[in-house]
């Protein structure tokens, strides 16, 4: 287990129950109580830091290496149902977004996702989780063909953002990402949106349009991450801490300004401490959200996602 530099007590404290079990297995002396008074510790503890986290920890949170990432929800609940689709029929395939056809439940959905790696090369392979306009335009393809066929579309976002090299600006970044937020509106099958990581601006917004937008507890979303902003306003990033307090990202304040339909809790610790209870969450949240969408007419459907985008924003004084 990794630790975060706000969760060293908690280091200290797994340590310490660590050691115990340890005990108990090579000596045989039974100190099954002290195990779980140390164990409730870590829970209280648990529960304590993370009752009070700042924006800046709940983006950190968000980074963890051992957070689940898309495949790993998508394998442990559609498992053998899922049917990974590839290429954009334009340039080639991106690895950095993957998606294809599961089951939930006896329900089809088309998933879509951004993939990060867990080590070097896979890292280097999927491009950090920064999709290529090859990459938004494959997804875009899948959408429309899940349209055909009346397969509600569930998109996975964790993301820094659209990859920003040269070659990406030479195939059509933009374009690729503004054509989907427009075909995403006019989609006439249920879209079902869920922030599982980082959602940093268009390149989190290319898939991002649907009839309900979900975060789950520890993550964040924004045009811009914090580091970015500290270095632009401040010309360090010294005061990423500062940024992220005042770009409202959480999902707490998405869900106030009305960016966003629900957040979706997290395990005491994050969804790297217990990643079953996070599919679970997960999986309940996206059923909910279709049994609430499948019997709307498409029409009326598409005429409520542009009124609610639309609305975004909106205020007056």
């Amino acid at each position: 287990m990794e630790y975060l530099e706000f969760e060293r007590e908690i280091e200290e404290l797994d340590n310490h129950y660590k050691q115990c079990m340890e005990v108990a297995e090579k000596s045989g002396v039974d100190v099954t109580d002290a195990c779980i008074k140390i164990k409730k510790e870590i829970e209280k503890k648990l529960k304590e830091i993370h009752k009070n986290l700042t924006p800046w920890q709940r983006v950190q949170l968000s980074r963890h290496p051992q957070r689940p990432y898309t495949l790993d929800y998508i394998k442990a609940l559609a498992g053998d149902t899922f049917f990974e689709l590839h290429g954009d029929r334009n340039f080639g395939d991106d690895k950095a977004m993957v998606g294809g056809l599961g089951k939930l439940d006896g329900q089809t959905f088309m998933f879509i996702g951004m993939q990060k790696g867990r080590n070097t090369n896979e890292r280097k392979y999927r491009r950090f989780g920064m999709p290529n306009p090859e990459g938004y335009r494959k997804a875009l393809r899948l959408m429309k063909l899940a349209e055909r066929f009346h397969i509600p579309v569930v998109t996975l976002i964790d993301t820094p953002g659209a990859f920003p090299g040269i070659e990406a600006e030479e195939r059509g970044q933009g374009e690729a990402i503004a054509r989907n937020i427009k075909e995403m509106s006019q989609l006439k099958t249920p879209v079902i949106v869920t922030i599982i990581g980082e959602g940093a601006s268009g390149g989190a917004l290319g898939i991002g349009v649907g009839d309900k937008v979900m975060m789950m507890e520890n993550t964040w979303y924004s045009v811009i991450s914090p580091e970015s902003c500290s270095s632009i306003l401040w010309r360090s990033w010294d005061f990423k801490e500062t940024a992220a307090e005042q770009l409202k990202l959480t999902p707490k304040d998405m869900k106030k300004l009305k960016l966003i339909d629900e957040i979706i809790k997290e395990p005491v610790g994050g969804a790297h401490r217990n990643w079953n209870e996070t599919f679970v969450n997960w999986k309940n949240a996206v059923l909910k959200a279709y049994n609430e969408l499948k019997n709307i007419h498409p029409d009326e459907m598409v005429e409520k996602r542009v009124d609610k985008f639309n609305a975004m924003g909106v205020y007056s004084e």
